[in-house]
Order: structure tokens, then sequence, then C-alpha cells
């Protein structure tokens, strides 16, 4: 069981009939997307083409900066607005699809772009699987 999925099953109170198995996915997806965008941005700055990838880089991090604040506000149950989560959802599926795309345009010739652009399609599904299930 995963610390996203162990941390829900200690929530004191309902969860207001979110798909727990959904939440946890797209929790994960937001962090473990967030780590790659960050690394593949990184990546890029050490490419002896790094005046290429500026769009891919600040794509990269505006993506990162994007999945960690999601994965943050769907951690957080007290108070739980949908009028805020689904936005937040909608943007963060919205930024992974503009990295992955961004990052799947130099995916031939640099391995960290390909990677990244696979996390960030799913993630974006996650986003929204889990928007869907919101209803």
């Amino acid at each position: 069981m995963s610390t996203a999925a162990e941390m829900l099953e200690t929530y004191p109170q309902d969860l207001g009939g979110i798909d727990r198995a959904a939440l946890t996915a797209c929790i994960e997806a937001c962090i473990e997307c967030a780590q790659a965008c960050t690394a593949c941005a990184d990546a890029c700055l050490s490419e002896q083409s790094v005046q290429e990838l500026t769009t891919c880089i600040r794509t990269n991090l505006d993506c990162a900066d994007l999945c960690e604040t999601t994965g943050r506000v769907l951690s957080r149950h007290t108070g739980y607005d949908a009028n805020l989560t689904r936005p937040v959802l909608q943007a963060c599926a919205t930024a992974c699809q503009s990295c992955g795309d961004e990052c799947a345009r130099h995916a031939e010739h640099h391995e960290h772009c390909r990677i990244c652009s696979e996390v960030c399609r799913r993630c974006g599904q996650a986003c929204e699987q889990l928007l869907s299930s919101l209803g």
C-alpha cells in the first residue's frame, strides 16, 4: 500500500463520496510527475543544446509546480471544496498535456524528455479520471 493510500485510509472522516482509488492514483501521479518534470528541466539545462530547450525547461517547471500544488490540494480534505478542486485538476491536466507535447518533441534526442512525456501523459489521465469521478 502506498503512503498516499495509507494516509487516506487513516483520515478520520468520510471523504464525501470521492473515489479513493482515483484520488490515490491522482495524488501519486502528481507527485511522480512533479519529480520527473523537475529532473527533466535539470537534465535539459545540462544539455549542450540548452538554447533549443528553453521552452521545454519552462514548460517542465510550470508543470512541476502545478503537479506539486495539485498533489498537495488533493491531500487535504477538511473543508473540501469541489469548486476549487475541479479547476486545480483541470489546470494540472492542461499543464501535463502541454509539457507532454513539448517533451515529446525532444524525445528522439533526449531520453529524459521521452520519460517525462510519458509521465506527464499518465498524470494528465489521472487528473481527468478523478475529474470525471467528481461528477
